[in-house]
């Protein structure tokens, strides 16, 4: 595996924007980052700590990310903690999500209480697959919640639940 500057310089490449930025720094990120550490010397020392941290410290310093004021958000290290409590990555979404569901109600409330707001509009527009074949858990097989880690190896806690400990 590639030194986690190697990865930095590979993932600040300018073909591609990163996908979690914040417009100002995200005061959380850097609040997050320390339970990240604190959890990583509970449960042992995640190697892609190393590259976030080289990656958040090459984009910090690098004019194309200040120049567009783009900094990490808070699930830039959130997912690392994930990661290090064992969760497999495709429940990261749901992770995510959950939190933020107060305030999603909120917003809702709010927008229910405004006169103005007559209509709600969403922003976004799905433009995936509409209809999908749909396999039940019971009949897809042995599936390896891990395989989604896409060549990064698993965390300490995720082998020790492998291997039966804990």
């Amino acid at each position: 595996m590639r030194t986690p500057h190697a990865r930095c310089c590979a993932l600040t490449a300018r073909a591609s924007a990163p996908c979690s930025v914040y417009k100002n720094f995200d005061p959380r990120a850097a609040c997050i980052r320390r339970v990240a550490e604190e959890v990583f010397s509970l449960v042992g020392r995640d190697p892609l700590i190393d590259t976030a941290t080289a990656l958040e410290k090459a984009a910090r310093a690098d004019e194309y990310f200040i120049s567009r004021k783009l900094y990490p958000n808070v699930d830039f290290y959130s997912g690392l903690v994930y990661r290090a409590l064992g969760f497999p990555t495709n429940y990261f979404t749901v992770l995510f999500a959950v939190p933020r569901v107060a305030g999603y109600l909120a917003h809702w409330r709010e927008a229910l209480d405004d006169g103005d707001a007559k209509i709600m509009r969403p922003q976004q527009v799905y433009i995936g697959e509409w209809l999908r074949q749909y396999t039940p858990m019971e009949r897809r097989g042995d599936v390896d919640p891990y395989s989604a880690f896409t060549g990064a190896p698993p965390s300490a806690a995720a082998r020790r639940r492998l291997a039966g400990v804990n």
